[in-house]
């Protein structure tokens, strides 16, 4: 107990000092962050961390794109931070095999254990092949639309409708979370948790997943050896991640456990259609290292694939429904598209229902969702290590070893990037004169990350958003509450801090 009283008041004093150093010395502009001895330029950072992706976007513009940060004498923090395209490229294409994940990703990220997101080299070849595989199947997809209308259908709607009825406030962010938590968790296991209805149920799950994307999150601005005394004594950060773990562990396990249970009585419902299903049944002869005899290795793929189900396209659609509620001729202009082009709706059903297919009609609506990305990214940073040294296009050297950090919510604002016009929301920047929707490489919009590693479920991921996009902006009015207050939270995935407080009324049909 006296080592625990005597690290928690180290750790408190070493926080004081930082904090009364960087009021002391402050400066007027971020580009002159203080490298203190010992500390670098931690306390800087530290003080701005309630605003940090929109301060390193400020680093970054006035340091014309890159920015090297120096972090605390042996702290492991020193990082250059680079939202330059022809470095991106460099990085995520053209010289990908220098930039693995490695042991430092894996390390900071380690509540995913072997999953496709942490590993690299063979196992990481397997997992993509094999994800990719059963993705592409014509019954996954089949599957993965039948999903998301059915949750739509049966869960969405039927929420709004009552909040509407009941003209309730109701935090949309919450309710987008529920919807991409259960279609997810439908997708990788076949078994739908509930978590979107009416009585809007607390999901342990879902909760443990919040605490740990968190936590992550301050791993990146503490000294590794800061966060991993919190890991071994149970406090603060670490504590909630350690609880995280062995929530998220025995849910998990818990599922496969049914699973395989479902699959031995031929009682499983959704034939080999879920990826985890998939995974139990996997041709093992076409892969070197896959194991769907080990518990773990299973574990670990769901845990990643919920990850990147639930809170990338939950945290996409919510910021999009916010910039359109400050956009009124947006949806004036989404409204018209799906008119023209989406079958219309009958007497007989309030909502109507349309062909998915025909959402390859809705250009204007797809650059919107893009616009939302560029400028509120799901996923707002990311990091590389290089195994050799290596000179980036920016003319900055970079030693094995070293970090380097991508701002996605910065490269979305900058100027010389995107136009004078950058912090602006404009579908229009995604059509072409002839009406088409434009295509940028990924390197300069990198939401759906770039090169080799380019996201599997974009395809299911703008499906989805869309498929949600034209049943509420169909039916729905939604207005913020005033006064409300939106900001990102510090965390690995941009959610909003407060959340997205709304009234929901019912659109009058025309």
């Amino acid at each position: 107990m006296a080592l625990v009283s005597l690290l928690d008041i180290s750790i408190a004093f070493f926080c004081f000092l930082i904090f009364q150093i960087f009021l002391i010395s402050k400066k007027p502009h971020p580009s002159f962050l203080t490298n203190w001895p010992f500390l670098g330029m931690l306390p800087g950072l530290l003080l701005e961390i309630p605003r940090v992706y929109d301060f390193i976007t400020e680093v970054l513009e006035h340091g014309n794109l890159n920015y090297l940060f120096k972090g605390p004498f042996l702290g492991g923090l020193d990082m250059l931070f680079t939202v330059d395209p022809a470095n991106i490229h460099h990085i995520m294409s053209s010289n990908f095999s220098n930039y693995p994940k490695g042991t430092e990703f894996k390390k900071l990220f380690d509540v995913l254990g072997d999953g496709i997101f942490n590993v690299d080299s063979e196992l990481w070849k397997d997992l993509r092949k094999s994800a990719q595989s059963m993705m592409m199947n014509p019954e996954f997809q089949s599957f993965s639309i039948a999903t998301s209308l059915n949750k739509l259908e049966k869960g969405l709607v039927p929420l709004l409708d009552h909040v509407a009825k009941e003209k309730l406030v109701v935090d949309l962010q919450d309710v987008f979370q529920r919807f991409t938590f259960d279609s997810t968790f439908v997708l990788a296991t076949g078994y739908d948790p509930g978590c979107l209805s009416v009585e809007m149920p607390e999901i342990e799950f879902a909760r443990a997943l919040d605490d740990a994307e968190e936590a992550i999150f301050y791993r990146h601005v503490k000294p590794e050896m800061v966060w991993k005394m919190q890991r071994l004594f149970g406090l603060g950060d670490e504590l909630k991640l350690k609880r995280a773990h062995n929530i998220l562990d025995r849910a998990c396990f818990k599922c496969i456990s049914s699973k395989r249970d479902d699959i031995s009585r031929g009682t499983n419902n959704s034939g080999s259609k879920d990826l985890l299903t998939a995974y139990l049944n996997v041709d093992t002869t076409k892969y070197k290292l896959l194991n769907p005899n080990d518990d773990r290795f299973l574990r670990d793929t769901v845990l990643s694939f919920m990850l990147a189900g639930r809170d990338t396209t939950g945290s996409a659609l919510t910021w999009f429904f916010w910039l359109l509620c400050k956009n009124e001729e947006a949806i004036i202009k989404i409204l018209q598209e799906i008119n023209k082009n989406i079958s219309p709706r009958t007497k007989t059903d309030d909502y109507g229902s349309f062909n998915p297919q025909e959402l390859k009609k809705l250009v204007y609506l797809h650059g919107a969702i893009c616009e939302a990305l560029r400028l509120y990214p799901p996923v707002p940073f990311q990091h590389k290590s290089p195994t050799k040294t290596d000179v980036l296009p920016s003319g900055h050297k970079v030693d094995a070893g070293s970090k380097i950090l991508f701002c996605l919510y910065s490269l979305g604002r900058m100027k010389s990037v995107w136009g004078e016009d950058a912090l602006e929301f404009k579908p229009e920047r995604w059509i072409t004169e002839n009406g088409t929707s434009v295509h940028e490489p990924s390197y300069k919009f990198l939401s759906f990350n770039a090169g080799p590693r380019t996201c599997l479920g974009k395809e299911v991921a703008m499906m989805q958003m869309k498929t949600v996009a034209v049943k509420i902006i169909q039916n729905y009015d939604i207005k913020v509450v005033e006064g409300h207050k939106v900001e990102p939270a510090p965390s690995i995935i941009l959610h909003m801090k407060h959340g997205l407080k709304v009234t929901v009324s019912k659109r009058c049909l025309v």
